[in-house]
C-alpha cells in the first residue's frame, strides 16, 4: 500500500479542487445552451420511461405514509397541528413509527 506524506495529500486535494472548479465553470457555461437542455431532457425522459413501473410500485408500497405526510404538511402550513394530532392520531403514529426506524 502506498503511503502519502503531507505534501502529496495537499497536492491531491488541490488537484481535486481545481478539477471541481473547472467542472463547475464548464457546467455554468453550458447549462443554458439549447443543445445541453435537449440532451438533459432526453436523458430524463428515457430514465422516466425506463423506471416508470418502479415509481408506481414504490408509491403503492408507501401510499399510506405519503398521504399521512401530505395531510401533516397541510395542517402544519395552516398552523393547526393540534387539530391534526386529535383528528388523525393514527396517521401521526404511523409517521412517528416510520421516522424512528
Amino acid at each position: 500500500m502506498e503511503e502519502f506524506n503531507n505534501e502529496s495529500i495537499a497536492r491531491i486535494l488541490q488537484s481535486y479542487k481545481r478539477k471541481r472548479e473547472m467542472e463547475k465553470a464548464r457546467y455554468e457555461r453550458l447549462k443554458d445552451t439549447p443543445e445541453f437542455k435537449l440532451d438533459r431532457n432526453e436523458r430524463s425522459r428515457k430514465h422516466y420511461n425506463k423506471n416508470k413501473d418502479k415509481v408506481k410500485e414504490r408509491y403503492k408500497e408507501n401510499k399510506d405514509l405519503i398521504k399521512a405526510k401530505q395531510l401533516l404538511y397541510y395542517y402544519k402550513s395552516n398552523n393547526k397541528l393540534d387539530i391534526f394530532k386529535v383528528r388523525h392520531h393514527d396517521k401521526l403514529h404511523l409517521i412517528n413509527h416510520l421516522l424512528e426506524q
